[in-house]
C-alpha cells in the first residue's frame, strides 16, 4: 500500500486536532474519510 501522506503531514494534523480543530475539517482538507 502506498503512503499518501508524509509523516510531517500526519503530525501536523494531529497537532491541529490537539489545538482544537475538528476532525471532520482536518479530514476534509487532507482528502481522507473521518472513519479512517
Amino acid at each position: 500500500m502506498k503512503k499518501r501522506h508524509s509523516e510531517e503531514q500526519i503530525i501536523k494534523a494531529i497537532k491541529e486536532h490537539e489545538a482544537g480543530a475538528k476532525v471532520d475539517d482536518i479530514c476534509r482538507r487532507m482528502g481522507i474519510s473521518s472513519g479512517t
